[in-house]
């Protein structure tokens, strides 16, 4: 038997929890615990009903609708979302007749205006809808967030990359998508805008609670405590600098000899870099992606103006908006050592393409060629290798 928990009368750790019916879309962005949420969410998703909650995804990540609702791009080389995934989810959604459901993508902070945002609320359910942000400081989120965009393609380094999203105005160069993901105080307005802010609430992410983004979903589910729990995902860690810069020159040559996207799609983000990254576990000596002061300085002045902006809106904040221009103390400053690619890290990322090629059989039917392998210049056979894997994979 189902049960109601969600009730205005009902506060968890002074947390009143959101209307039963209530149709939670979770907008991330992107580096604010999003993975953790929806690997809880789908983790629970059979025993979720019985509390009048339900999670309305057969995956962990409805990325794929998410980025066709806001008419988005794919991840290099990946197919192209349709509309059909986002009716989809709608479908699913919907079947949830009056009960509570979770939707949870951090593609929907990509929504590029008031249009787009109001569409996805109206379909989604209306006045039904309850817009729920994370957030963390810009100071953990600019690392994490750059090591994404490489495992995207991104050949420029750290130091020039925060030059130009800090410094080089218009500060959309070479990733337009990163202010629009994290100027939260402009996400924020943009989507109060179409919610009203009665319908919008700002979680403030404190990483000194690892398990307090779970229990203030729970709260505002009105689940009971701990039935949340964190899910291991290997997939998702971020790289170490020496597997970014690994990645980095990778990314140089692959794009400096035009291969196809869709072969980056399928051995290296998710050949290469995935096997790596289940296979291999960062050590107390890797070097981590550290943040110079001045950019660490330029994020909380940041942070802090959009904290100012953030609470004028009226929207519910649970947590602390001051924590969104903390500045990290010397101890995360300071990388020691030189990035250095550890052998068999390097040969689990190699075995992943050469895995990920081996999906699709190779079959020996073109004809001879009049040059020989080794008469041909390099750069040139590099393009007809990656064109003919390419249609091999298509084939298969």
């Amino acid at each position: 038997m189902e049960t109601d928990c969600t009730r205005d009368d009902a506060r968890v750790n002074g947390i009143a929890p959101l209307p039963a019916g209530t149709r939670l879309l979770h907008i991330g962005p992107h580096k604010t615990g999003t993975t953790s949420i929806q690997g809880a969410l789908f983790a629970a998703r059979d025993r979720l009903p019985a509390h009048g909650v339900v999670f309305p995804a057969h995956t962990r990540h409805p990325m794929e609708a998410a980025l066709a609702a806001c008419a988005r791009p794919a991840m290099l080389g990946d197919p192209v979302p349709t509309d059909r995934h986002w009716r989809k989810l709608l479908e699913q959604v919907n079947a949830t007749g009056g009960r509570t459901s979770v939707v949870s993508s951090e593609f929907f902070a990509d929504a590029e205006d008031d249009a787009t945002a109001a569409r996805i609320v109206e379909q989604l359910g209306g006045d039904r809808v309850h817009v729920l942000v994370t957030l963390r400081p810009l100071a953990k989120i600019m690392p994490s967030q750059w090591q994404q965009y490489v495992q995207n393609g991104l050949r420029m380094d750290y130091g020039n990359w925060l030059e130009h999203m800090l410094r080089k105005a218009p500060y959309e160069q070479p990733n337009p998508s990163f202010w629009r993901r994290h100027r939260h105080d402009r996400l924020i307005e943009r989507w109060v805008r179409v919610a009203g802010p009665e319908r919008v609430t700002v979680v403030v992410v404190d990483d000194r609670d690892k398990g307090g983004l779970l229990r203030t979903f729970e709260a505002l589910l009105g689940l009971p405590e701990n039935l949340l729990q964190a899910v291991p995902d290997t997939a998702n860690r971020s790289l170490t600098l020496a597997e970014t810069e690994m990645l980095r020159n990778l990314n140089k040559e692959f794009r400096g000899n035009e291969l196809p996207a869709e072969l980056y799609s399928r051995l290296v983000r998710n050949g290469a870099v995935m096997h790596m990254k289940n296979a291999c576990s960062p050590s107390p000596e890797d070097v981590k992606i550290t943040t110079p002061v001045w950019a660490l300085e330029v994020a909380a002045a940041i942070g802090a103006g959009m904290a100012e902006r953030i609470g004028g809106t009226g929207v519910r904040v649970i947590g602390d908006l001051a924590l969104l221009s903390a500045v990290p103390g010397p101890q995360v400053r300071e990388a020691t050592g030189e990035p250095r690619i550890a052998p068999e890290v390097a040969a689990q990322a190699l075995y992943g393409a050469l895995a990920a090629a081996a999906a699709a059989p190779v079959r020996h039917t073109d004809p001879a060629k009049a040059r020989t392998v080794h008469q041909t210049p390099s750069k040139e056979l590099v393009k007809v290798l990656g064109h003919r894997c390419l249609k091999r994979l298509r084939r298969r």
